[in-house]
């Protein structure tokens, strides 16, 4: 009898383990779409469904956008960013001043929404200082001193400990 249950129990925990997830398409409906600016001249859109849940499998969201004096951008389609799933970006579309910003997703999961977003200038990384300036680096490495000292006090510990093993062993002997 035991020789016919362990062969049985073994299917059955395979099959249990196969069994796929819940599918994606169980979240289904309307998705939330969360838009912003992305601290420059671009847009960035969080999709997730109704249960907060990213939207994984890319949904099509189109992007417009209109600025004082009727200047307009798209409809641009988003596609979907490097930083995880759910996450759209434009890249730098807009000019820096306020944007009256619409993304739409279609059907099967429609959503609308409509922010106002203020597009900036870029910024850069700040100018490297000059050698000699007030605050910048020594070219000539003032901290160089600091790796003789950890240098030494690394073989300094080495060494007492080498010379601790050899008391020891010969204590034994």
């Amino acid at each position: 009898m035991a020789r016919q249950l362990v062969p049985l129990l073994c299917a059955l925990f395979l099959a249990v383990g196969l069994v796929p997830a819940a599918p994606a398409a169980a979240h289904g409906g309307k998705i939330k779409l969360a838009v912003a600016g992305d601290g420059a001249t671009g847009v960035t859109v969080q999709a997730s469904y109704q249960d907060g849940h990213p939207v994984d499998n890319g949904v099509r969201l189109v992007l417009t956008a209109t600025a004082e004096g009727g200047r307009t951008v798209g409809p641009l389609q988003l596609n979907p960013a490097g930083e995880g799933e759910g996450f759209y970006s434009t890249g730098p579309v807009l000019t820096p001043g306020p944007w009256q910003v619409t993304v739409t997703a279609p059907k099967p999961n429609p959503a609308e929404v409509r922010v106002v977003v203020q597009a900036r200038a870029a910024q850069g990384a700040p100018p490297a200082p000059t050698p000699g300036a007030a605050g910048a680096p020594d070219p000539a490495g003032t901290t160089t001193w600091l790796w003789w000292v950890a240098g030494a006090a690394v073989a300094l510990g080495a060494t007492a400990t080498v010379g601790a093993l050899l008391v020891r062993t010969r204590r034994r002997a």
